[in-house]
């Protein structure tokens, strides 16, 4: 005689608890990955950069949370490394080191110029004030230019130029999603946390004395090209991964 499964039984194939995550494994022809869809959006957006942001993508953060490990394992992979600030509620990667083997680089380096540097320096004092007021950090477009405008060249002869200057390294800025436009309220935008993982605090603390200086003997910038002279404040130093392919 035939034995008749409970249809209420939980170890019935396909059916599950109701507390248990289904993850959604429907994909595309010919589909041979083994990992969840939100799993693989995690790590394509990752890749993309330039971080998985809690607030931003709230979809993807607990998907991160809940599948770090192979997250990082598929990372690795690709010879990249995971950083994840629990405080801040943000991911992003950066490439792997190695003096063992030689690593292939599949993240470009970023070279930002003076007035780039300047700005993102002003940014992430922005992002530690607001966050020792418990706010969010938001700055204007005139906010950015007053700053930089400190380090324009007395009588300089070529003053659209250096308002150009400006006007790209808010775009740099921008283009790394470092600054997230708040819709409604104009020109303002606001500072994205990722920065604070971005500068070491050492490299915060030279950068920032080297730039105070510079602004106080009123620094002429190089309208030419728009950076400072390497010996006074180095692009390399302020050399950051942008988080794209």
């Amino acid at each position: 005689m035939n034995s008749l499964t409970d249809p209420t039984d939980e170890s019935v194939a396909g059916e599950h608890a109701p507390d248990t995550p289904v993850a959604e494994t429907a994909t595309f022809r010919g589909d041979t990955g083994s990992l969840p869809i939100d799993t693989r959006r995690v790590l394509v957006q990752l890749l993309l950069g330039p971080s998985v942001d809690a607030r931003r993508q709230s979809k993807l953060w607990p998907v991160l949370l809940r599948d770090e490990a192979v997250v990082r394992s598929r990372m690795h992979d690709l010879f990249l490394e995971v950083v994840i600030d629990h405080e801040q509620r943000v991911a992003f990667t950066r490439q792997v080191a190695s003096e063992d083997i030689d690593v292939p680089i599949l993240l470009r380096k970023a070279s930002l110029t003076f007035l780039e540097t300047a700005l993102l320096l002003f940014l992430r004092q922005r992002l530690t004030q607001a966050d020792a007021q418990g706010e969010r950090a938001v700055v204007s477009r005139d906010d950015m230019q007053e700053h930089l405008s400190v380090f324009e060249r007395g009588n300089n002869p070529d003053h659209a130029k250096f308002e150009k200057q400006i006007v790209n390294a808010v775009d740099k800025a921008k283009k790394l999603s470092l600054l997230q436009f708040v819709r409604g309220s104009g020109e303002r935008y606001e500072v994205s946390p990722t920065l604070k993982l971005l500068f070491s605090a050492e490299e915060i603390q030279d950068l920032t004395r080297t730039y105070a200086a510079l602004a106080s003997s009123h620094y002429a910038i190089n309208t030419g090209e728009g950076n400072a002279t390497e010996d006074d404040a180095s692009a390399s130093s302020a050399e950051n991964e942008e988080d794209s392919l």
